[in-house]
């Protein structure tokens, strides 16, 4: 493995943005499909921290395991809150014809929402040798329904197809370089990367508690809970096959 290893991995992972900015506009009048497909990515995100960010393995350093969690927690939801002041608050409405947001919050929101994931993807491939296809396809699931609210918020706030093509561009090669970072750096995390997953797990339970299901219920209605679950269990046995 290498750092240009972890940088196409990282580019990998975020790439599926282009295809829910491809999707958003047949989605456009599918807001319940688009939903359960959110809702769907919920749950490989939800398996991916229960199984690769907070493993049995952490819990031997559980008090410290717990305080990262919280940080992780905290730094999300300071950031989001910022983000949201600043016009970014629409960044994963599925139904955005109303949104009158800034752009460039927006694309700040989603690389808030990107670079724990991108960042720790660096990490594990430096810890553990290998690629976990769990975690990426968790991360590439999620990002799909995440390019269609995007997409749509950026579109309803006035920017064209080709800067907003432009914006995913340049998210998914800042997500590159982050993964590159987190592998660059894996051998001076402490505990083999533990506290940064924790930090990357309390980040992400943040983020889905905060937007994301909450809005794959609002449009998907209650079978989101169901798809969620499924979700969940492709991305539990996509772990245990590896």
């Amino acid at each position: 493995m290498s750092v240009a290893v972890a940088f196409a991995w990282g580019a990998f992972s975020s790439a599926s943005l282009f295809i829910g900015e491809a999707l958003a506009g047949p989605m456009e009048k599918r807001p319940r499909a688009t939903g359960l497909i959110m809702g769907f990515g919920a749950g490989t995100l939800l398996s991916a921290v229960a199984y690769e960010l907070i493993p049995e393995t952490n819990l031997e350093h559980g008090f410290w395991t717990g305080i990262a969690v919280l940080v992780g927690a905290l730094a999300y939801y300071v950031g989001d809150r910022l983000v949201d002041k600043r016009g970014g608050a629409n960044r994963q409405d599925i139904d955005a014809d109303a949104a009158h947001g800034s752009g460039a919050a927006m694309f700040i929101g989603a690389l808030l929402d990107g670079v724990p994931e991108a960042f720790i993807l660096g990490i594990t491939l430096q810890a553990g040798g290998g690629i976990s296809v769990a975690f990426v396809t968790a991360v590439f699931v999620s990002n799909i329904p995440q390019g269609i609210a995007g997409t749509t918020s950026l579109k309803a706030a006035g920017y064209a197809d080709r800067r907003v093509f432009r914006m995913w561009t340049g998210l998914l090669i800042a997500t590159a370089v982050t993964a590159a970072i987190g592998f660059a750096v894996a051998d001076r995390v402490p505990h083999q990367g533990l506290y940064a997953e924790g930090f990357a797990a309390g980040a992400v339970l943040t983020m889905l508690a905060d937007s994301m299901m909450p809005e794959a219920f609002e449009h998907g209605g209650s079978t989101v809970g169901l798809v969620t679950v499924l979700g969940y269990l492709v991305a539990a046995a996509l772990t245990f096959a590896g």
